[in-house]
């Protein structure tokens, strides 16, 4: 039962309607006693021949009366008891998704999405369980249980009563030795339900890929090797989980072998009556539930706990990066001073950066080159703040990023990154989504500036085309220039392009840069690009190779240099001649 003592913070803040709804539910166990109590009497009236038509409509009026009664209490106690458990799974699922957003992008490598899911659906919904039908059947069984008892030893035969409850503490043993063994199988099946639902979560989004390779077989078959798992895992559950009702109803069998034995001797000797004996029988009869409850308790306890427990190491891991206490709470702008010895990725012993120093005046665009792995990405998410295990400091306006609150920082950068992500919503709506209150007018013109204004008009529903998950209906030109758009609707003081210009032509590609030039004036742009067209125009162009600057300088200065840069430029250049068909 350590799961209530751990959610005892939500009970606390519940307090008042738990409380409400834990006394109704005792007057409700409290009222339940009555009918086998009234039966009894009729009984003996019936054996004796004495027996009214007043006296059993006085006493029929009372069972109508208690029932009615038992009916509105059990609805308002179900709203009070019910309604708190909906508000845990809520709560919890808040805490959850706001932890998912202050986690880095660490955490997303070591963590699969399909994992995350689980803890957010069949996690959740096991504690509310919990917090439900658990405070209820705890509450419900102990007081059915104990009025029950309290009325068969003070109304009836305490002797006889004594007699009945000699098989309870093996009941006991072995409940509680079904319980432990019930918690350490539903970990295993929540964990098996969350590689489930990782690979179904990877196979629908991945569903092109298979298709295309073919893979369909293999990934179905991948698929129910799985579902055998969760399968067997549950199997596995329900084996001890089905020792319950079997145990419980051995051991009524017993209680009623011993009250039909004894009482009818207490009968016979004149110790109870026999109305006495129908009385007792049916209060054994109400014991049943609180023995089948407290089997059913266990399943939904031990659920919780593990599902519990799978929730708090979730929301315990730390995040990777996080703001000081005496963090900026402005947006920055001004010069940026990138100065990095050395940084590598977690896990990685090969430095990704090395030695790169360069510095970047407000207004101006930097482009960057290298092969792929060189260190581009690297260079960009560490000013996005992604990692901060590195040798140096990185600033922005004069203070170090370090210094910023996130949000803020963030707030001034917009970042296109290589692998766009659109949501299933309007094209509207995707541009806009840094800033939903933006107006129609000002849609529009960023998606002007992104040279994607005209496409969405050909649309079918223009800018409320509905573009489907992660832009499934758009071309990756498309999807590039919408990731623009959306990006200049933040009006960042610091644009950055990660290679988000290789998917359209050359001709949309100069004139969307030409458009970034007219109108982002005074404030700085990074390009990063394997088409060295993306870039000629910067101020400032760095040529990166594992992870150490080989190159800095203009264009001009750059190709005067006949360098590394000046190598991949002539042979882009060839390139792009042989396409053309080899005419100048």
């Amino acid at each position: 039962m350590r799961v209530f003592w751990e959610l005892g913070w939500f009970f606390k803040e519940r307090r008042k309607h738990y409380a409400l709804g834990i006394f109704l539910l005792l007057l409700v166990a409290l009222i339940g006693v009555l009918p086998p109590r009234i039966i009894g009497f009729v009984v003996d009236e019936i054996s004796r021949g004495t027996l009214t038509p007043a006296f059993l409509i006085k006493w029929l009026s009372i069972l109508a009366a208690a029932a009615l009664v038992m009916y509105v209490l059990r609805y308002i106690w179900r709203l009070l008891i019910f309604g708190s458990s909906i508000l845990l799974a809520r709560n919890l699922r808040k805490q959850l998704f706001h932890h998912f957003t202050r986690m880095s992008p660490a955490f997303y490598q070591r963590r699969r999405v399909g994992d995350l899911m689980a803890h957010a659906t069949n996690d959740l919904q096991a504690v509310q369980q919990t917090a439900g039908a658990g405070v209820l059947t705890l509450v419900d069984s102990l007081a059915t249980g104990g009025f029950v008892i309290a009325a068969m030893a003070l109304t009836i035969s305490w002797e006889l009563t004594l007699i009945v409850l000699l098989p309870m503490p093996i009941l006991a043993y072995l409940t509680n030795y079904y319980g432990k063994m019930m918690h350490d199988r539903f970990h295993g099946a929540q964990l098996a339900f969350s590689g489930l639902n990782d690979k179904t979560q990877e196979s629908i989004s991945g569903m092109k890929v298979i298709k295309t390779f073919g893979q369909e077989t293999e990934d179905v078959a991948d698929f129910v090797k799985k579902t055998k798992k969760v399968v067997d895992e549950n199997i596995r559950v329900a084996r001890v989980d089905s020792l319950f009702d079997p145990t419980i109803s051995a051991v009524i069998g017993v209680c009623y072998f011993l009250t039909i034995g004894f009482g009818s001797y207490f009968v016979v000797n004149g110790d109870m009556t026999i109305g006495d004996l129908v009385a007792f029988t049916a209060y054994l009869g109400l014991l049943v539930w609180p023995m089948l409850a407290f089997g059913w308790l266990f399943n939904i306890v031990e659920r919780g706990r593990a599902s519990y427990d799978r929730i708090r190491v979730l929301l315990a891991e730390p995040a990777d990066i996080d703001d000081r206490k005496d963090a900026l709470d402005v947006r920055p702008a001004g010069d940026i001073v990138f100065s990095i010895n050395k940084f590598q990725f977690t896990g990685d012993d090969r430095a990704a950066l090395k030695d790169v120093h360069f510095e970047l005046k407000q207004g101006q665009t930097l482009g960057i080159a290298g092969k792929t792995g060189s260190g581009k990405s690297a260079i960009l998410r560490l000013l996005l703040r992604e990692f901060e295990n590195y040798q140096g400091d990185i600033t922005f306006g004069g203070k170090s990023i370090n210094d910023y609150k996130k949000q803020r920082l963030r707030e001034a950068i917009g970042y296109v990154p290589q692998d766009h992500f659109l949501f299933s919503t309007t094209v509207a709506g995707n541009i806009a989504f840094a800033r939903p209150e933006a107006t129609m007018e000002e849609v529009v013109e960023a998606a002007k500036l992104a040279h994607i204004h005209e496409d969405i008009l050909n649309f079918a529903d223009g800018y409320d085309t509905v573009v489907g998950e992660r832009g499934v209906s758009l071309s990756g030109g498309q999807k590039q220039r919408i990731s623009i758009a959306r990006a200049l609707m933040m009006r960042p003081e610091l644009l950055i392009l990660d290679d988000s210009l290789s998917a359209v032509d050359a001709k949309t590609e100069e004139a969307i840069l030409a458009s970034l030039k007219q109108t982002r004036i005074g404030e700085t742009t990074i390009i990063t690009s394997h088409r060295l067209s993306a870039i000629q125009h910067a101020h400032k162009i760095i040529v990166l190779e594992e992870g150490s600057i080989v190159e800095i300088g203009s264009h001009e200065e750059l190709m005067n240099k006949k360098g590394r840069y000046y190598e991949m430029y002539e042979l882009q250049q060839l390139e792009a001649l042989v396409e053309q068909g080899g005419e100048a």
